[in-house]
């Protein structure tokens, strides 16, 4: 079998090789530089370019908020805090 034929052909593989071509830069945003910028959207996530005001988000503060005491049952405090109103005097 002669294979001398095939040197000049470009290897044949299949799966992920041809993700090496793959070069060019993407979802950059102009103002940040980070790949947050939705090409659809036409706006960053994360400083929310082209919004004229930075975008600025607390995200430990979303967890608090859904942490905290009051986002559950709270079958015990629900049942304090009406005999606590109703002994109070209006």
């Amino acid at each position: 079998m002669n294979l001398s034929g095939l040197s000049h052909r470009t290897k044949v593989t299949k799966a992920t090789s041809p993700f090496g071509k793959r070069c060019n830069k993407t979802h950059t945003c102009h103002c940040c530089g980070s790949k947050a910028y939705h090409l659809q959207k036409l706006t960053c996530g994360k400083c929310g370019y082209p919004a004229k005001r930075k975008r600025k988000y607390n995200g430990s503060a979303k967890a608090k908020r859904q942490n905290t005491t009051g986002t559950g049952r709270m079958r015990h405090l629900k049942i304090v805090d009406r005999r606590f109103r109703s002994s109070r005097p209006a």
